[in-house]
């Protein structure tokens, strides 16, 4: 029956394995560089000039009209091409994530497995020894001797038949204790090798995690540009269309006019949404620095545990079973500090962890804060960070059911329990 349960084991590790290899090749294929949609920066846009002169001409007015009609249209499809793009690579980042890490667990489950047989093997070889000294003594005793000094006394040779007993079964006892041995031994080689195999597969699932951030990063910072393009023309434009358009003998300068107000209307209005920003930063506390360098996230109790969990689905997709990161419940829009200073890997959207950044602190660790507000993201990619800097505005985006702070500890591109690494920095989550 062990013997059964061993192959059975052995043949699920194995189809593990080959699953790996598998998804890691798929992975690696399918990170392709990214598309560059086409960009409106390639098409002169027409000058107020330019649109007086057409208006005077019924003809040119009408190609001017179609135009800039489809300038528009084309800095709205640069956007929403971009941002799909974008989508798509951050969702291609959680699953080659989740591959990673997944395939980090197993291969450490099956070194355990290989370091609790080789323990096994050499226990068992140890006892062995110990009954084969036995043995040995127990034989070389006196039992030849007193086969030729005993000979014909009954009640000796009953006492050495007694004894040649009790090492027949001494012998027996051996043999199947170095049996167990061997297959311990055997087992052990064997997982050590699959865990070798676990170990490469898991290498080739970290290079693919990270090609599939880099795409995300360009991507991110596609769909950024596109609608910077849209938000600095597409006014313009659509009041040069209006321009077009209007059957008043008004001037191409009241117009500009008109745009130049807007333009510093929205100024202003950034400005003070700014600075209420800091204010509100101001009057908050900072996060908490600890002499080691590392702070707390947020504020709030711990809501969900590192580990394995039923499945979170909602409009904005289904989370993983197992839950790599601490769940903070500091309720909406409540501040997200920088857990230690570094820069920012990753600002965007991310699939079901919806608005997400990620810093990188040296040394291979990095942390991740997920389910930020819409407009709760203050840093950017490749910006600085300070430990307890202001990062992000608590909310529920993504795969949530309520405002709170979805916190990871990545070391060495796998993500780890957040409560024991924080702790060991005199910093305690919930």
């Amino acid at each position: 029956m062990e013997h059964t349960t061993s192959r059975t084991s052995t043949g699920r590790t194995r189809r593990f394995i080959a699953g790996l290899a598998v998804l890691a090749a798929a992975l690696v294929g399918a990170v392709q560089p990214i598309s560059t949609p086409p960009s409106a920066w390639a098409v002169d846009y027409p000058s107020w000039d330019d649109l007086q002169a057409a208006k005077a001409n019924t003809e040119a007015g009408a190609a001017a009209v179609q135009e800039i009609t489809s300038l528009i249209a084309q800095l709205e499809a640069n956007v929403e091409v971009t941002r799909a793009e974008a989508e798509k690579r951050t969702d291609e980042l959680l699953i080659a994530q989740q591959a990673y890490d997944d395939a980090v667990l197993r291969a450490d489950q099956i070194q355990a497995q290989a370091d609790a047989a080789a323990q096994a093997a050499a226990t068992a070889e140890a006892n062995a020894g110990q009954v084969a000294a036995q043995l040995y003594r127990a034989g070389t005793t006196d039992v030849g001797i007193t086969l030729f000094l005993d000979a014909g006394d009954s009640v000796a040779t009953e006492t050495l038949l007694g004894k040649l007993g009790s090492m027949e079964k001494m012998v027996e006892r051996t043999s199947a204790i170095y049996d167990g041995a061997n297959e311990a031994a055997n087992t052990a080689t064997a997982l050590a090798g699959q865990a070798d195999v676990a170990r490469g597969e898991r290498e080739k699932l970290r290079l693919a995690a990270e090609a599939a951030l880099v795409a995300a990063q360009e991507a991110q910072a596609a769909a950024e540009a596109a609608l910077a393009e849209s938000e600095a023309k597409k006014i313009e434009l659509e009041q040069q269309l209006k321009f077009l358009k209007d059957t008043e003998a008004k001037t191409s300068a009241a117009y500009e006019e008109g745009e130049r107000i807007r333009k510093e209307e929205g100024r202003k209005r950034r400005e003070a949404e700014e600075k209420r920003r800091q204010e509100a930063l101001a009057n908050g506390s900072p996060g908490e620095v600890a002499s080691s360098g590392w702070a707390l996230p947020a504020w709030g109790s711990i809501t969900g545990s590192y580990g394995p969990r039923s499945s979170i689905c909602t409009s904005g997709g289904c989370s993983n079973s197992f839950h790599y990161a601490t769940d903070l419940g500091t309720g909406c829009d409540a501040p997200i500090f920088a857990a230690n200073s570094g820069v920012v890997r990753f600002a965007g959207w991310s699939g079901t962890y919806g608005n997400y950044i990620q810093i990188d602190h040296g040394g291979g660790v990095w942390t991740g804060y997920a389910h930020i507000r819409p407009g709760g993201t203050f840093v950017g990619y490749g910006q600085w960070v300070e430990a307890g800097q202001n990062i992000a505005a608590s909310g529920t985006t993504g795969a949530s059911t309520g405002c709170h702070l979805h916190f990871e500890v990545y070391t060495d591109g796998y993500r780890i329990d957040p409560v024991p690494f924080m702790a060991a920095r005199g910093v305690g989550l919930g």
